[in-house]
């Protein structure tokens, strides 16, 4: 009765907009207080913060989120899109694959999703726009795209994840690598899909010579420079997932440095910006490690272990109805609160069912990716209805067949879990 009293608190909590740190933290304090009284409240607290936020790991946060916004003060995200332009711009849908191909180039050296996200809409939209795009697919186009940083490494959501698991995160995040570069892929192939369908929703952009595309290469060299100090470090052993945070990080700075686009109060908003960030996910953290200190004394992930067990159903049927409970979820809730909600209770599962830690850990970031893009939260949705004042349902209506195209990858995920697994398998 205290389980599904607390239980349906913080429902109701994250329900009417309180902070998920601080809803984490009421609802674990009063069934801490509820099981042992103030003894065992005060005690927890008085040891839980601290020990939930000294962790090696958690250092790689706030240097991604420091390199995610360096990268967005060089600009090289404009140049992206121009190059990848250059290249695909006539192809059918040729802009709006490139915007594919800068979101994943963005991914690859950013981490965050709403920056992504909005980075895009501020470049990629007036382009589309002017070339005579529909209105619907050049934003559906963006908020799908923007998606690709929760990914592809260097990815917050995965660090998070392995945090929350106690699972390796260099292996989660080089697992992402292959399915980002899928998921590129499938929405690139959407796109060309549905001009061909309807050529008037985009029309074909300028030819460009060879010399042009050859030249447009040049804005490439940087960012694959960061990116393999970044991921490829991790992939070879030389450095941690922290360590290589680091790396970004300064190899941003010295980006945004080269484009000379760095001043004092400039790096003084950077800095800003990356540590309230960071102090966010700390505070989520913190209330998740009250909470799941309670959750553990109820015993229920240890019951509903022992429960599905000694069922004679198979572990896939299992395991399909777990990730459609993660899509419902990601109708409706923050993908942070999910993953800190969910994971401790449904980890257990997963692995007793034979499953391994590391490929559940990317899907359910794919699953989350369908949540920034799906109503009533739909983050990346309005974002990108923020960013270029087009009506949310119009957005919404443009990234339905993405949500659909996506569900498919899913599906293939499940089915042939090596497309996750084969990169982490080869790492040193």
């Amino acid at each position: 009765m205290l389980l599904t009293s607390i239980l349906l608190l913080l429902l109701l909590l994250l329900f009417i907009g309180l902070p998920v740190g601080f809803a984490l933290a009421i609802c674990g304090s009063l069934g801490l207080y509820g099981m042992g009284g103030m003894p065992m409240l005060l005690g927890i607290l008085d040891t839980a913060p601290l020990s939930s936020v000294t962790s090696y790991e958690l250092i790689s946060v706030p240097m991604f989120l420091l390199m995610a916004e360096f990268v967005i003060l060089s600009g090289i995200a404009d140049d992206l899109f121009k190059a990848a332009a250059i290249w695909v711009g006539r192809v059918p849908g040729g802009l709006g694959i490139a915007t594919a191909i800068a979101g994943a180039g963005f991914g690859a050296i950013s981490g965050s999703s709403t920056a992504s996200a909005a980075t895009l809409s501020a470049t990629t939209i007036p382009a589309m726009l002017k070339q005579g795009y529909e209105p619907k697919m050049a934003c559906g186009v963006v908020a799908i795209s923007g998606t690709l940083a929760m990914l592809i490494p260097p990815s917050i959501a995965l660090i998070l994840f392995g945090i929350i698991a106690d699972v390796n995160i260099g292996k989660l995040l080089i697992g992402g690598i292959i399915p980002g570069l899928l998921v590129t892929a499938t929405i690139g192939f959407t796109i060309y899909a549905l001009v061909l369908l309807d050529p008037s929703r985009a029309p074909a952009g300028r030819a460009y010579s060879l010399r042009e595309k050859l030249a447009s290469l040049k804005v490439v060299g940087p960012m694959v420079a960061l990116f393999m100090a970044v991921t490829g470090i991790i992939y070879l052993g030389i450095a941690t997932p922290t360590e290589a945070s680091a790396i970004g990080a300064t190899g941003a700075l010295l980006l945004a440095l080269r484009e000379r686009k760095v001043t004092w109060s400039k790096l003084v908003k950077v800095v800003a910006a990356a540590a309230s960030t960071s102090c966010m996910i700390f505070l989520i953290i913190m209330g998740a490690r009250i909470f799941a200190f309670f959750f553990t004394l109820t015993q229920v992930t240890q019951d509903l272990v022992g429960w599905i067990s000694i069922m004679e159903i198979s572990p896939y049927v299992i395991m399909v109805a777990i990730l459609c409970g993660y899509l419902i979820l990601g109708c409706i809730m923050d993908q942070a609160a999910i993953l800190i909600l969910t994971v401790p209770i449904v980890l257990p599962v997963v692995v007793a069912l034979g499953f391994d830690p590391v490929w559940f850990g990317v899907i359910v970031i794919v699953i989350a990716e369908v949540g920034l893009l799906t109503p009533p939260v739909g983050l990346n949705v309005f974002v990108v209805s923020r960013y270029t004042g087009r009506p949310v349902g119009e957005v919404f209506a443009g990234v339905s067949p993405h949500i659909f195209a996506h569900l498919i990858i899913i599906a293939l995920m499940v089915i042939f879990p090596q497309i996750i697994l084969w990169l982490p398998s080869h790492m040193n």
